[in-house]
């Protein structure tokens, strides 16, 4: 098969197909045979060596650290995890330490780093883990065990095992997908079964499985920081890329095309009112979210949904009766449902450019726009509302805007808030 080339010469390159299983590259053996000891020469060289969780340096690696990263590591960079990462090792630096933490000490380390449903898996994990510690006295040895923890994909799993074990695995996340895509051309939407099945025959044909027994995880770091740092989405260094001689995006200077995803219908957008209610001692009404659902377990000021649109098309929206039990907890009901029975209505606290501009935050499926809403009640108010939260089992409780911060897992739109507010 010849393809264009970018080279000096401007000669055309070949590339012999290759045949292994089911599946067909556009690489001869020798090329793939020589992937993985390219990028391990460039990563000993050039890669990062000094990421907290990394063990490939070390002869008696620790599974524990290489979960706890992997986790935080999905959706998450680098720089944001370590000074997480490093907190977490501080508080909980056994898995048995997690696993007996409270929820909310786990929910205040977590805040402010997002995808709130992995902080849960983490706590599930960790108690799965440690239940099998104490049956066997030790972490779980396959990448089949892993996967059957809270939060563990089949990539994390072969992450947890390569780098944490020092075993056999395979990492096919994100950064691998753009390299090996990039680099085999595969033109075929990385959505698609087929598509994923294939990346994961060629991830097993180049991870090295013969040499040494750590190689597999000292493979998969290398690859991972060639996504971060090399291969990167924009901008990819392939001036200095190991593997760029025969990488078939680059020699057609088609990087950016890799890889390929069909397009997404743009997101849809909801409106809230985030409600500042506010007692005479200057205590603000805090809630703590259901366990399953967007920010599970965290706390967050009642909000107040007003519609949800997809373009300019109104999907939804407060006055229907559907909507109004769909997209408010029950919390939120029951405080719509007092105000309107007392004849109270909020006011707006923002500042005259957001009363068109509410705040602005992106979540996987949908963009959020929390409008800021102010109101003051009597202390016989708040006793009132306090005990209709109370019977009917919420978590809920009276806080300074400074303590809350201090003191609770917010999750980052209520800090947003709490900002434009003062």
């Amino acid at each position: 098969m010849t393809q264009p080339t970018a080279n000096a010469t401007n000669q055309p390159k070949t590339h012999s197909k290759t045949t292994f299983e089911t599946h067909t590259f556009n690489h001869t053996a020798t090329e793939l045979d020589s992937f993985a000891p390219r990028i391990l020469n460039w990563f000993d060289n050039n890669g990062r060596h000094d990421l907290p969780w990394q063990q490939h340096q070390t002869d008696t690696p620790n599974p524990y650290i290489v979960w706890l990263s992997e986790v935080m590591l999905q959706q998450t960079q680098v720089t944001t995890v370590i000074p997480y990462f490093q907190r977490f090792m501080t508080s909980f630096p056994t898995v048995q330490d997690l696993a007996k933490a409270e929820w909310d000490r786990i929910a205040e380390h977590w805040a402010g780093m997002g995808y709130y449903a992995r902080a849960r898996n983490l706590h599930k994990g960790a108690k799965q883990l440690v239940e099998i510690i104490e049956k066997t006295d030790d972490y779980p040895q396959t990448v089949e065990d892993w996967e059957a923890i809270a939060g563990v994909g089949r990539s994390t799993a072969g992450a947890i095992v390569a780098m944490g074990l020092h075993g056999y695995g395979v990492i096919c996340d994100g950064n691998v997908k753009r390299v090996i895509t990039r680099w085999a051309g595969i033109d075929d939407d990385i959505m698609k079964a087929a598509t994923t099945k294939d990346l994961w025959a060629l991830a097993a044909r180049l991870t090295p499985i013969d040499a040494p027994i750590q190689e597999s995880g000292h493979y998969a770091q290398a690859m991972m920081d060639m996504g971060a740092t090399l291969c990167t989405r924009r901008h990819p260094s392939c001036e200095v890329c190991p593997i760029s001689a025969d990488c078939i995006a680059h020699a057609q200077g088609r990087e950016m095309d890799y890889p390929v995803k069909a397009k997404k219908k743009p997101k849809p957008s909801k409106f809230s009112n985030a409600l500042v209610i506010i007692n005479p001692k200057n205590d603000i009404l805090w809630l703590q979210r259901p366990d399953s659902g967007i920010w599970g377990g965290l706390w967050v000021l009642p909000l107040q949904f007003m519609q949800k649109t997809q373009g300019k098309t109104v999907l939804s929206s407060a006055d229907e009766d559907a909507a109004f039990e769909s997209e408010n907890t029950l919390a939120e009901q029951i405080i719509a449902n007092w105000m309107a029975d007392n004849g109270l209505n909020a006011r707006s606290l923002s500042h005259s450019l957001l009363d068109d501009a509410p705040i602005k935050h992106s979540l996987t499926h949908f963009h959020w726009y929390l409008q800021p809403q102010g109101l003051h009640i009597t202390a016989v108010q708040a006793q009132a509302l306090t005990q209709l939260l109370e019977k009917a089992d919420i978590n809920m409780t009276w806080l300074a805007a400074d303590t809350a911060k201090a003191t609770l897992g917010l999750p980052k739109a209520m800090l947003k808030v709490l900002d434009v507010v003062g």
